[in-house]
Formats: structure tokens, sequence, C-alpha cells
């Protein structure tokens, strides 16, 4: 019993050296000779530049074991008795939640913005300068914005390399927000007299155009059905149609230097450039046509296909 008790104790001794280790910090693309110098001063006479290796990713290790050190050793005639592994890292840290807070605020252009942070990534990441661009941050859930939204950023480490990372956030800015006093139809013009502005707190949004007046909302109509008492949010609006299913739409016809020119109605709508079907009342055939404008599209194609 009391041999087995010096085996294990022996077993300790022998391996918790190795078992902890203590890995380099480098922060660079390659483990170079200076490095090495650092960890074992026997290599000082190593030329500090000689590439040893690359690093590895953020969060593995790159370890030299003595074998090796022994042949480096004997190839630069360096004297070496004895020597244990050698291993070297990127140093990683926590996220602090003050850098997060920060970085984040550096994105809002609102200063009274209110950031609640609820969670964030637990790895540990490599040292460097944290991003959280505006153009990352998700949406909340629910247009109540009680629910978190999800914010992506990186780690900007070693130059140009980024390591992901996110947290979860609730945010809003001062900000002037457009009322529906009425039920708003979907593709319906807009009364600017059924729109009321009134200051309060939005999601931040990268919409930098400032229009919050019920006159910006003039030659707009939603692309969906707004409720009464619901915010008029930018995204929630579109150019109208220039034209419409049913319209009597002119049509042009271009065959090379011909030009033939008919009363038809349309069978689609959308907006200039688009193609929509056109069907000719004479004939009651249908054919593509090209918007050009307000009311009026174009065809390039044999008469004979439209006329007849």
């Amino acid at each position: 019993m009391m041999f087995r008790a010096l085996i294990a104790l022996f077993c300790v001794v022998r391996f918790t050296p190795a078992q902890l280790l203590a890995c380099k910090p480098v922060e660079g693309d390659r483990i170079l000779g200076e490095h090495l110098a650092a960890a074992l001063p026997e290599f000082r006479a190593l030329p500090p530049e000689t590439l040893l290796g690359s690093m590895p990713p953020p969060g593995s290790k790159r370890t030299f074991r003595a074998s090796e050190l022994a042949s480096l050793a004997r190839r630069y005639s360096i004297r070496l008795d004895s020597t244990a592994d050698v291993c070297f890292e990127w140093p990683m840290e926590s996220l602090d939640r003050g850098h997060i807070l920060q970085a984040m605020r550096e994105s809002l252009p609102d200063s009274g913005a209110r950031i609640d942070i609820t969670e964030t990534s637990l790895s540990l990441v490599p040292r460097g300068r944290l991003e959280f661009p505006l153009a990352t941050l998700g949406k909340p859930a629910l247009d109540t914005q009680k629910d978190p939204a999800l914010w992506r950023g990186d780690v900007v480490y070693g130059g140009d390399r980024r390591y992901a990372v996110w947290a979860k956030v609730r945010v809003t800015v001062p900000c002037e927000r457009m009322i529906a006093q009425e039920a708003l139809k979907a593709g319906q013009p807009i009364n600017p007299q059924a729109v009321v502005v009134e200051r309060g707190e939005c999601f931040p949004s990268l919409d930098r155009s400032g229009k919050t007046a019920p006159a910006s909302l003039l030659g707009m109509v939603p692309a969906r059905a707004i409720a009464a008492g619901s915010q008029i949010r930018p995204e929630f609006l579109t150019r109208p149609n220039d034209v419409n299913r049913g319209d009597a739409v002119r049509v042009e016809v271009q065959s090379g230097a011909a030009r033939l020119a008919l009363v038809a109605q349309a069978e689609s709508g959308g907006r200039s450039g688009d193609f929509i079907t056109v069907r000719n009342p004479s004939s009651n055939k249908t054919f593509r046509a090209r918007i050009k404008d307000k009311g009026q599209v174009v065809v390039q194609t044999e008469f004979a296909a439209i006329s007849q």
C-alpha cells in the first residue's frame, strides 16, 4: 500500500510541471528567435529574426518539445544542458463590459443613447480593439423594444485579424417619431394630416435622412397596412407604382426606326424599368412591356405581335 502511494506521489511530482506549463505570449503571425530567447536565455545566441514557426489561431498553443529545442541548439552550436517544453500562444482575456459599452457608443450618433447590455460572449478573446458597427446591430423581435437585440462585433488584433464576438442589448436613442392617427392601407397614398409627430425614444437606425415631418411622406405609400397609433417607420414605406393593374397605359412599339402607339390595359403593376404584362383590348392578346414612365410602357418587337 505504501509502495503504491509513493508511485502516485512520484507521478504527481514528475508530471505536474508539464501540466502547469505557462505559455509565453506572442502577438504576431510568426514565432521568431527573439521569442524563444525571451523564454530560454540560452537561445540569445540565436539570430532574433530566425523564423521558428507560425502562430496558431487564438485559443490554441504552439509547443516546442524538448527534443525540438535540443535539435535547434545543435544546429546553431548552442550549449543546452537540459530543458523542458516551451509553448507560445496569443494573449487572451475576458470581454470587459466597459470596453464593449465604449465601442458601442462610438458607433451611435447620439450621445444620449441608452444601452443596457444583458449578455455577452463568454469565451476568452485575444487582446485588441473592440468594434461594434451599427450595421451589425440586429432588431428587437417586437416593436416594443422590450426584448434585447443581438449586436455582433469583432476584436481587431494582430494587425487586421478579426475575432468574432457578440452581445445582447437593449438600446434606444432620442428621436422624433411619426405616428399614424388612423389606419393606413397598403399601397394607398398617405394623407399628411393623418400623421402626428411626437418625441420619444427609438431603436437606432441606419437612416440618417432625419425625415420625420409628415410632409416627407408625400409621394410615398405603405408597403403594408399600418394600424392607427403605430409608428410609421421608413422601412414600412415605398414609392408608389408608376403603373397599377387595370390602368390604361400608352404603349410605344419600337421596331428599328419605326414607331407605333396604342392604348392597352395593364395586367400587372410596377415601377419605371420593370416589365409588366399588358393586354391589347382590340385582340385581347397579352404581351410583355417595360415601364417607361407613369402610364407609359415600351415594347421593342415586330408590329404584328402587338397589333393582331
